[in-house]
């Protein structure tokens, strides 16, 4: 066990040191002058040489790759992640704030994905090879193979713009105070995007489901149980259901990265002010000091994914626990 925790935490710490130094790279690489994009192209040109040097120098524009890394690296460990220049207050103030906002919107969508996909495979694996099979095969298919951002500019037009069913977006109505926003208030707005992004993660579950059924149901003890009289329901649910659950659990642990990503996108088509709306914001502004924090945090929230997934695999299959006891 300990040699299993040393493992991981050392993993934990390479990733990282990984993801904050491709960040990094990325941001110099990238073409975007964050002086003008955040002072705007008219500002900018109106700006003296002088200014625009001290613009320069309190992005960080001239100074060498290395060094602003490392500068980095040190108030990190430190427990400093830096100030947002695009945001104007601490990094770890704006991840927090952020971070809270993305995980019950990714919570949410989790569970509602895993228990519908499961629902859905169990259905086509009953049924397989007739109509509710191929229906819910087709769904899967579609929407495995549909850009996120469309469905969410599909569900706004319909649900919002023609139905007037949930807000255009934001996660609290406009105009109105922190202290007034009530849990209702909040739930309302979260509802649309948090659907959009469940609907989009039902397919791997649903399928993986589906295939492990149907591999249930031509098993010795599956046809013994139905031998007895029992019909395939009953079968299902008093001997397959156990065997379905735990296999299902582990891939929807492993999906946190897939929910992730597609949160990103769904939370700048609703405006949702979650991490992935920062993201985008800092990438687009050349703020390296947020990019590196909201990677570092997205990275741990995947890692913890897989990490539980890995844990459940051997909590399912003995097997893998003896290897990881002799790894």
């Amino acid at each position: 066990m300990l040699k299993f925790i040393a493992r991981h935490i050392v993993k934990f710490v390479l990733l990282m040191l990984a993801v904050s130094a491709v960040v990094f790279i990325l941001v110099s690489l990238s073409p975007i002058d964050p002086v003008q994009a955040n002072v705007g192209q008219a500002a900018y040109v109106s700006m003296s040489e002088a200014k625009r040097a001290q613009l320069a120098s309190y992005w960080g524009v001239d100074t060498p790759l290395w060094e602003r890394y490392a500068n980095w690296l040190v108030a990190f460990v430190q427990g400093d992640m830096g100030t947002s220049l695009r945001f104007n207050a601490p990094v770890s103030e704006v991840v927090a704030v952020r971070f809270l906002n993305s995980f019950a919107l990714m919570a949410v969508a989790w569970a509602v994905s895993g228990v519908l996909g499961f629902a859905l495979g169990v259905i086509a694996g009953v049924f397989k090879g007739r109509w509710p099979d191929r229906v819910v095969k087709g769904y899967c298919f579609v929407l495995a193979s549909t850009p996120t951002f469309w469905l969410g500019l599909v569900a706004l037009m319909v649900f919002s713009v023609w139905l007037g069913w949930f807000p255009l977006g934001f996660s609290v109505p406009i105009g109105m105070s922190a202290a007034d926003v009530t849990l209702a208030d909040a739930v309302h707005h979260m509802a649309l995007p948090a659907l959009v992004l469940s609907v989009v993660g039902v397919a791997n579950i649903a399928l993986h489901t589906r295939e492990k059924l149907v591999d249930i149901l031509e098993s010795d003890y599956m046809r013994f149980a139905r031998a007895r009289g029992l019909s395939t329901w009953a079968a299902v649910r008093r001997h397959g259901l156990r065997n379905l659950a735990l296999p299902a659990l582990t891939l929807q642990f492993a999906s946190i990265s897939e929910i992730f990503g597609g949160s990103v996108l769904v939370e700048q088509v609703f405006s949702y002010p979650g991490l992935g709306q920062a993201a985008i914001t800092a990438g687009l502004g050349g703020d390296a000091a947020l990019l590196a924090g909201i990677a570092v945090a997205s990275a741990a929230l995947v890692f913890g994914g897989n990490l539980a997934a890995n844990i459940l695999y051997g909590v399912i299959d003995p097997r893998m626990r003896k290897e990881t006891r002799h790894a």
